[in-house]
C-alpha cells in the first residue's frame, strides 16, 4: 500500500462559533482545503505553521511529543479545528509542525469520523457499513 492523501477542509472553529452568535458573518469564517497525508500511525492532527496562521488559530498549549525516530521535541497545539471531509466532520486539536511541513491527519480524527482508508484504491473513504452518518464505539 502506497501514500493516502485526502482533500479535506480545515475551519477555524472559534470563527464558526462567532457565526453561530452572529458576531462574524459566515464570509468571515477562515476556511482553506488541504491535500493532507492520512497518517494512522500519528495520532492527532499535525498542520503546520502556514496554515495555523492562514486560519489564525491560536496556541493553546505546548506539549512534549516523540516522534517516529524517536525525537523528543516540544511543539504548539491549537484547539478548535473543525475538519471535514465529504459527509463527515470532527473539532479537534492539532499539533503545529514547522515552516510548510506536510500536514499529517492522524487516527484520532480518523476515528472521529468514521472512515476508513480502501486498501485496493489507496483513497480515504466514508465507512461502507453506514455512509451517511458517522458511528461510533462507545465502549
Amino acid at each position: 500500500m502506497g501514500l493516502v492523501y485526502a482533500d479535506v477542509e480545515l475551519i477555524n472553529g472559534y470563527d464558526l462559533e462567532s457565526a453561530r452568535r452572529y458576531i462574524i458573518g459566515e464570509e468571515e469564517i477562515k476556511r482553506m482545503h488541504v491535500n493532507i497525508l492520512v497518517d494512522t500511525g500519528s495520532i492527532m492532527l499535525a498542520i503546520n505553521e502556514n496554515i495555523q496562521e492562514q486560519l489564525q488559530l491560536p496556541i493553546v498549549e505546548k506539549r512534549i511529543m516523540q516522534l517516529a525516530n524517536g525525537k523528543i521535541e516540544e511543539y504548539d497545539i491549537v484547539s478548535q479545528v473543525e475538519l471535514r471531509f465529504k459527509n463527515r466532520r470532527t473539532m479537534c486539536n492539532a499539533v503545529v509542525l514547522p515552516g510548510d511541513t506536510e500536514p499529517l491527519l492522524g487516527a484520532i480524527p480518523l476515528e472521529d469520523m468514521d472512515v476508513l482508508i480502501h486498501p485496493t484504491r489507496n483513497e480515504l473513504i466514508v465507512h461502507p457499513d453506514h455512509p451517511y452518518f458517522a458511528q461510533m464505539k462507545l465502549k
